[in-house]
C-alpha cells in the first residue's frame, strides 16, 4: 500500500519497504495501529419531516413524468394541462373503488360484494398532492403568478373528482376545520387523512 494520499503517512510499510519483514512482526505492526478515525462521522438521518420527504418525492415523480413525455417537457414550460394529465395518469395506481353509474352498488358506502368498477386515486390523496406540489414549485424557483398547481382549472378538476367520488361511494364530503395550532406546517388539512397517500405500483 502506497503512503501517498492514503492518509496514514509512514505508519505502514509501503511498496518500497523491504520484502524480508518477518510476517509475525508485520501482523503485530498492524494489530498495534489505532484506526485513524475511531469514530467515523455519522450520516444524519430523519432530518426531513414526513411531509417534506413526501413533498420531495412528489416533486421528483412529477419531474420524471414530464421527462418521459414525447417530446419531453421542461419544468419551466409546464402548465395546468400537464398537471391535469398527470393527475389522470395517477389513477391507474389508485386503490379506491369508485362505482360507475349503472353499477348495482353505486352510492353504497359499504357494498356487500365485489364488483368490476375501476380503482382510482382518492380525492383526498390528489388534493394533498397538489398542495405539496404547489409549495414545491415555488420553493424550486417558480413564481406564484405562474404556478400551474394553483390554476383555477386544477381547483375545478379536484372539486369534480370530490363530488363524483362522494356520489359514487355514498360518502358525503365533510369539510374539516383548519387546525390553528399547525401554522406554518405547510400541510393541507386533507393531507393528514389516511387517504392522502398516492399509491404507485
Amino acid at each position: 500500500m502506497s503512503s501517498g494520499g492514503s492518509g496514514y503517512g509512514n505508519d505502514f510499510p509501503g511498496e518500497g519497504s523491504p520484502s524480508n519483514i518477518d510476517p509475525r512482526q508485520y501482523h503485530h505492526h498492524f494489530q498495534l495501529q489505532p484506526h485513524p478515525y475511531p469514530n467515523p462521522p455519522q450520516t444524519p438521518t430523519n432530518t426531513l419531516s414526513r411531509y417534506e420527504s413526501q413533498k420531495r418525492r412528489d416533486w421528483n415523480t412529477f419531474g420524471q413524468y414530464l421527462k418521459n413525455q414525447r417530446p419531453s417537457v421542461e419544468l419551466s414550460q409546464c402548465n395546468c394541462n400537464h398537471v391535469l394529465d398527470f393527475l389522470r395518469y395517477l389513477d391507474q395506481f389508485g386503490k379506491t373503488k369508485v362505482h360507475i353509474q349503472g353499477c348495482m352498488f353505486y352510492g353504497q358506502p359499504e357494498p356487500p360484494a365485489p364488483c368490476t368498477c375501476p380503482l382510482r386515486q382518492a380525492w383526498g390523496s390528489l388534493d394533498a398532492l397538489i398542495g405539496r406540489l404547489r409549495a414545491a414549485y415555488e420553493e424550486n424557483g417558480g413564481s406564484p403568478e405562474t404556478n400551474p398547481f394553483a390554476s383555477s382549472a386544477i381547483r375545478v378538476y379536484l372539486r369534480e373528482v370530490r363530488e363524483c367520488q362522494a356520489k359514487a361511494r355514498g360518502i358525503p364530503y365533510k369539510k374539516k376545520k383548519k387546525n390553528t395550532n399547525n401554522k406554518g406546517s405547510g400541510e393541507e388539512s386533507s393531507s393528514s387523512s389516511p387517504s392522502s397517500t398516492i399509491h404507485f405500483s
